[in-house]
């Protein structure tokens, strides 16, 4: 308790819930990295697919990097300047284009077969239907002119 108001004396007391959210974010992180540190890479990478690898490596190498943007603010150096940005954007980028390739994979795919059955049937002349076997009645309709 001491602690606390001694620490507390060092601030503003205005920033007291933005430092100790700040301190809970710190903690959830650590946790998770606690977590993630716990299983060997190879074993990691043995459970998931290669579109997952990718997304734990990337998203790896964005919290790192974010750390270290942290880092630079509370050092007083302006991260904005530094190359660290540019790698977050890069990072960024790759991260799209593997959340376009799951979107690819979750896409519907086009079942030719049936398409190919509706527009035959669309095509069919429903005149010609009556009175006829359903083979010899669809026959494409044509234009008359």
């Amino acid at each position: 308790m001491a602690d606390e108001e001694m620490v507390a004396e060092e601030y503003p007391t205005e920033i007291h819930e933005y430092l100790s959210a700040f301190e809970n974010s710190v903690g959830s992180v650590d946790d998770m990295l606690n977590r993630m540190m716990s299983v060997s890479r190879p074993e990691l990478l043995q459970r998931v697919d290669p579109l997952e690898q990718a997304k734990l490596d990337l998203v790896s190498a964005y919290t790192l990097n974010s750390l270290f943007w942290v880092y630079l603010v509370t050092q007083g150096v302006n991260p904005k300047e530094h190359p660290v940005k540019e790698e977050l954007e890069r990072i960024r980028s790759y991260m799209n284009r593997v959340k376009e390739i799951a979107d690819r994979k979750k896409a519907a795919r086009l079942d030719k077969g049936a398409a190919q059955r509706f527009i035959k049937h669309a095509l069919c002349d429903p005149e010609a239907e009556q009175g006829l076997s359903a083979k010899k009645a669809c026959k494409p309709k044509t234009k008359s002119k």
